[in-house]
């Protein structure tokens, strides 16, 4: 059964979508959240619903036309904390807080295609799991907590999705290989000595130190880096100084690397740290430098994406395939990749004659709606070819 053929259905998703924007909670506290949902899967017949976290919910919807494989739907459900700037009637409800990345329109997505799903399931071959997911935006992440609490167990392909504004709406990406890079982050405070702005001669300023330290680090991916092998440093936060005549004690900063390989994001750490130290060594200062290792890079299984594009071709034929290009952006999806092959999806959701432009996280960041048919589509074309075997 399709979106097209299902009445209702698109305003249904339409209406889930909107309910979930207007109702917005960050990572690890998607209570409210996860009870909307737990609330419209009962009213899916078939479906067996548990929280393997407070936060999250799993469906598991066995099919009855025979056995078949295990196939894992995942959408993720948390919030930003971003005030939203939207001007759309069902704008967030919740101060400092909006669905500023398109998760709402995945949980809503995924809705759909359990509704779709569990009232065809007499003609489903094996188990489909619709995992809706809590806290992707909050390092650990939901998804290793959901790993860890079995429900990749017995899971033969997994697939997520990703409703993106930077790609027109009627386009779907799907790629081999790397799609999204390792999200680590770095802490540095730099000690130094303080005194008067007008004798820097007396001090050993952190102020002066940081800013060669910004700079050394460039050269960690324009002169240490095999130019074939993709990363980014990015220095994102820098903090010292209360006076304009005093130079403080101590700067901190903070930053982001963003690596595809793992021999490359296993320098990382060592060769920043030896730009710092060489760094302050050359003027006397000190420093503390802790670095964290966030998500895996998701690696899309080339056979599952290429059974993928057979879906969108079947079931979405208006749409754009596209391969795309990789992404610096991380993704907590890779956990899932750990226990089974799989493949995520960009689904375009852009429109720039309609002014939806804003990129993800930004206060104005909107999707275009009609993108969330094709998800739903996706989902449930992806699980009936994949569980058929």
């Amino acid at each position: 059964m399709s979106v097209a053929a299902h009445d209702g259905l698109r305003e249904q998703v339409v209406a889930w979508r909107r309910w979930l924007h207007q109702h917005p909670e960050l990572g690890f506290q998607e209570r409210e959240t996860a009870r909307y949902v737990e609330e419209q899967l009962r009213e899916m017949p078939g479906l067996h619903l548990s929280r393997p976290t407070e936060t999250s919910v799993l469906a598991v919807l066995r099919g009855g036309a025979g056995p078949g494989k295990t196939v894992l739907l995942r959408a993720d459900m948390d919030a930003l904390p971003i005030e939203e700037e939207a001007e759309v009637e069902f704008r967030s409800q919740h101060p400092g807080v909006m669905h500023a990345c398109g998760h709402d329109g995945h949980t809503a997505m995924l809705l759909g295609a359990a509704k779709v799903l569990s009232e065809g399931a007499a003609t489903l071959r094996g188990e489909v799991r619709f995992i809706f997911q809590h806290a992707e935006e909050v390092f650990p992440g939901g998804a290793q907590q959901l790993v860890d609490a079995g429900v990749m167990d017995g899971v033969d392909l997994a697939v997520g999705t990703h409703l993106m504004s930077s790609v027109p709406v009627g386009t779907v990406v799907l790629r081999d290989g790397p799609l999204m890079a390792a999200p680590d982050a770095f802490d540095i405070t730099i000690q130094g000595k303080g005194g008067h702005g007008a004798m820097p001669h007396q001090t050993v300023d952190p102020v002066v130190i940081a800013a060669q330290v910004v700079m050394a680090f460039q050269t960690a991916v324009s002169r240490l880096r095999d130019p074939i092998d993709p990363g980014v440093v990015s220095v994102t936060q820098i903090h010292g100084g209360s006076a304009h005549n005093v130079i403080p004690d101590t700067v901190t900063l903070g930053g982001t690397v963003r690596t595809f390989s793992e021999e490359l994001r296993s320098q990382m750490p060592g060769r920043l740290e030896t730009l710092l130290r060489g760094v302050c060594e050359a003027y006397g200062a000190t420093y503390t430098f802790r670095y964290h290792t966030g998500y895996r890079p998701v690696n899309n299984d080339p056979a599952t994406t290429e059974r993928l594009r057979q879906v969108v071709r079947d079931v979405l034929p208006g749409v754009t395939l596209s391969d795309g290009v990789p992404l610096m952006g991380g993704e907590d999806f890779s956990a899932y990749l750990t226990r089974s092959p799989g493949t995520f999806v960009l689904i375009g959701a852009g429109n720039e004659a309609q002014g939806i432009t804003a990129p993800h996280h930004h206060p104005r960041f909107m999707i275009d709606e009609a993108a969330l048919e094709h998800g739903v589509q996706l989902y449930a074309g992806a699980a009936r070819a994949l569980t058929a075997g």
